[in-house]
């Protein structure tokens, strides 16, 4: 296609980045591809209870529609004063997802700080859509790479699925991986749409924009 009073360089250099973006498209698709063949992964042989907006769950009772879940952790551990800014810009889109997400799947959001804080994030956020549960009282953070061993908090995204017993499928341990020279870790930018928004404008992501709980309005 051509846009109006564009010139020849620019449609020659478009044309190039198109097939760039073709063949990055493709690639995305191998590695989905290559994710669903995974082998059944470990079994989950704690049954967790979490504290939830109706009272106390356990994982197996997650499941409420389908055999599979997806569990993001959030970094809001109960000694930090805020949450974190990243994490909430994920989760302020993925609210507005989590109806479309309900068809097909069962996604919740942990975080380690008590459920009354959680809550109380939420409201300010405007979130009205989400699953969310606190793992204050369980190991599930520590488990599956949402705490580190000093008790840091970090943001993780695992898929679980239900079949005879409850199994990890993925997790997105891209998070530990040693990033290139000059990157993020950048593990969870297939579901963040900010980043991606971003990446499709002359500036870029930046080198000093990152998300804030707020912008003094």
């Amino acid at each position: 296609m051509k846009f109006p009073h564009e010139d020849a360089k620019y449609r020659t250099a478009r044309n190039k980045l198109l097939k760039a973006e073709i063949d990055l498209r493709k690639q995305v698709e191998a590695v989905a591809a290559l994710r669903r063949k995974l082998p059944p992964g470990g079994e989950v042989t704690e049954d967790y209870v979490f504290d939830g907006q109706d009272g106390k769950v356990r994982l197996s009772q997650l499941f409420t529609r389908g055999n599979t879940l997806v569990a993001y952790s959030f970094m809001y551990g109960p000694k930090m004063e805020r949450a974190c800014p990243s994490c909430t810009s994920i989760l302020d889109s993925l609210d507005g997802a989590a109806a479309h997400l309900a068809q097909v799947t069962n996604l919740v959001v942990i975080a380690k700080s008590p459920l009354a804080r959680i809550l109380e994030h939420a409201k300010n956020r405007g979130w009205s859509h989400l699953r969310l549960l606190s793992s204050e009282n369980n190991g599930y953070n520590r488990d599956y790479g949402a705490e580190t061993p000093d008790g840091s908090q970090m943001p993780m995204f695992n898929v679980f699925v239900k079949g005879k017993s409850v199994r990890h499928f993925w997790g997105s341990e891209l998070l530990y991986a040693k990033p290139e020279r000059g990157q993020d870790p950048r593990h969870a930018d297939l579901i963040w749409p900010l980043w991606n928004v971003l990446d499709i404008t002359p500036a870029g992501r930046g080198k000093d924009f990152y998300p804030k709980l707020d912008y003094g309005r």
